[in-house]
């Protein structure tokens, strides 16, 4: 290679350049004064669900404020109760607070009536078991529950998949910082740095239903589909002279 600072410039350029179609290239790398490959390497695993996070809420409206209240408290006390003794544990379990708030029927030409008071809770549950989904669904919408604001699915494995996936964009780092050495005819030398973002990301599957509908992975033709685990790794090689 040229040790003129031009033919240098030039190689590092191109080499900058080809790795851009790679992906972004750390920002420290613009500064160095030597022959250098900068590139990102990427990874993207993917799992089967074995567990779910779900979302569910009562929502009523009362006459008054007290009745709405007792009655979402009572639906939410029940439904607790019964995934306690379906032996879902305790800590898998949280309900949010109570929302509560007036109902208001407008009419032209008239002042707003007060009707009735709606309140509104929530309740988490995380199911370490896919397999009990439907039948906590159905506990959760017999006990009053008529919202089924969100359903994730999970698996019990995504630290595991997390350690692979690092793994993973640290090869596909110095893959492609060796295909582009040996596409422009040079030797890879150290490495001088390596930037780690932490942007690793876990992709849950997102279901949704709408309110007042039970949901059957079967009749409704739900297909479960993958969680996606990925990360990325920014490195800097020397070239050799």
């Amino acid at each position: 290679m040229s040790t003129s600072i031009s033919a240098s410039t030039a190689f590092i350029a191109a080499l900058s350049l080809s790795s851009a179609l790679l992906g972004a290239a750390p920002a420290a790398a613009d500064n160095l004064s030597f022959a250098h490959i900068q590139t990102i390497g990427v990874s993207e695993l993917t799992m089967a669900p074995d567990m779910a996070e779900i979302q569910v809420e009562v929502s009523l409206t009362k006459d008054s404020a007290k009745a709405a209240k007792d009655a979402s408290d009572k639906a939410v006390s029940e439904f607790i109760e019964r995934l306690l003794k379906a032996g879902i544990d305790k800590k898998h379990i949280a309900s949010a607070n109570l929302h509560l708030q007036p109902e208001y029927l407008y009419e032209q030409n008239k002042a707003p009536k007060l009707i009735g008071y709606q309140a509104s809770r929530q309740v988490t549950v995380t199911l370490e078991q896919l397999s009990r989904l439907n039948d906590i669904l159905d506990t959760a919408l017999a006990e009053g529950l008529n919202r089924v604001n969100n359903i994730a699915l999970k698996s019990s494995k995504e630290d595991e998949y997390l350690l692979k996936a690092r793994q993973a964009a640290i090869k596909d780092a110095q893959a492609k910082a060796s295909s582009l050495a040996e596409g422009f005819n040079q030797s890879l030398g150290d490495l001088w740095q390596v930037r780690y973002l932490d942007r690793r990301s876990v992709q849950p599957i997102m279901l949704q239903r709408s309110e007042k509908m039970a949901f059957d992975s079967g009749q409704a033709g739900y297909e479960f589909g993958e969680v996606t685990v990925s990360d990325s790794v920014e490195v800097i090689y020397k070239l050799k002279n």
